[in-house]
């Protein structure tokens, strides 16, 4: 399925609460292939609807604001993320889990409270609830933070839950992609020590000399994962496409934790008595609430944590789609939403 560009004028007007800005970027994350491809339908019963608008990565520059916004002004460079809309009394939402609501309303190909589709980025205007909306530090780049919003926020939030986040320990990163390359770097600031676990020897050198890791295992060298079993506190495993657990779960000492952030099209199998053996924990993290996006962001800022990105026009969607399901991409496709959608609508 191909990705078209669609003449789509619904754009609601800016309510007393929300924020209307022009997006500048937007990049493009892993989900919004497999919900472009309808590939969440079978297995989590998680159906796309078209057309469909993805995009969750969103930056731009505010345009208005309605007359009950009390954090944004005209001018100010803001970001949208994963989801919004949330039902704000749920506990999650009581304790700044709005990524957890179960009412939660995703940023494109949902329903929002008014009986409209949710479009996202992949477009020249975004209107959001203030409360959705996030500020961009003026040191923060656009383009290199967009995919902040997701691919940041996802591997950010998980280190800090799990305890993960620890200056001197020892954590693991698989795969490095999006999601992985910013997970290297969110840990190497917070003091970690970091290996990267890969099926790809060729980025070995990237990931030590470019990104700063410390170390690099082969997930398929079997002697390079035997000498690292039992070495590591805990996992982020970023990977979104179906992969043994087994050897990972070898890696970690006693009570360590493998954190899955990663969404594959197939559920993975998951292997019990290794985890008894150990008292080791698989668990689960997906994005992070608005206070912890903003927490996020603003350390990216003072870190200078920025993603690795190839900036490309619209009218590439398509290729960068098929690259993307090849892992052709080093490491974060990002639409120059501001100077191209126009010119090729």
């Amino acid at each position: 399925m191909e990705f078209d560009i669609y003449d789509i004028k619904y754009c609601r007007a800016t309510g007393e609460k929300d924020v209307t800005f022009k997006v500048l970027y937007c990049g493009i994350c892993h989900s919004d292939l497999h919900l472009i491809r309808n590939e969440f339908e079978s297995e989590y019963k998680w159906a796309s609807s078209y057309p469909l608008v993805p995009g969750h990565e969103i930056v731009g520059v505010v345009t208005e604001v309605g007359s009950k916004v009390e954090k944004f002004q005209v001018g100010d460079k803001v970001g949208v993320g994963c989801f919004v809309g949330s039902c704000h009394s749920c506990d999650n939402c009581a304790n700044n889990l709005e990524n957890y609501c179960p009412k939660m309303i995703v940023t494109y190909g949902s329903i929002y409270y008014d009986g409209t589709t949710t479009y996202g980025g992949y477009s020249d205007i975004m209107v959001a609830d203030e409360h959705f909306v996030v500020s961009i530090p003026d040191n923060l780049p656009l383009d290199v933070g967009a995919p902040l919003l997701c691919a940041g926020i996802t591997v950010y939030s998980p280190l800090r839950y799990y305890g993960l986040d620890k200056p001197g320990m020892h954590v693991g990163v698989v795969g490095l992609g999006g999601l992985g390359h910013v997970a290297v770097k969110f840990a190497k600031a917070m003091g970690v020590k970091v290996t990267v676990i890969s099926t790809s020897p060729n980025k070995k050198k990237e990931a030590i000399e470019h990104l700063g890791a410390d170390s690099f295992l082969v997930s398929r060298n079997q002697d390079e994962m035997q000498a690292a079993t039992g070495t590591l506190d805990g996992i982020i495993d970023t990977v979104s496409v179906s992969h043994p657990l087994l050897p990972l779960i070898g890696l970690l000492k006693t009570n360590g934790k493998l954190v899955l952030v990663g969404a594959p099209e197939k559920p993975p199998v998951l292997p019990v008595f290794p985890l008894m053996m150990g008292r080791k924990i698989v668990g689960g993290s997906a994005a992070g609430g608005l206070r912890e996006t903003q927490e996020m962001i603003n350390f990216a800022a003072k870190h200078n944590i920025t993603a690795d990105i190839e900036v490309i026009q619209i009218d590439y969607v398509n290729i960068a789609m098929e690259r993307l399901s090849k892992a052709d991409v080093r490491y974060r496709f990002v639409i120059d939403i501001g100077n191209t959608l126009k010119s090729s609508s």
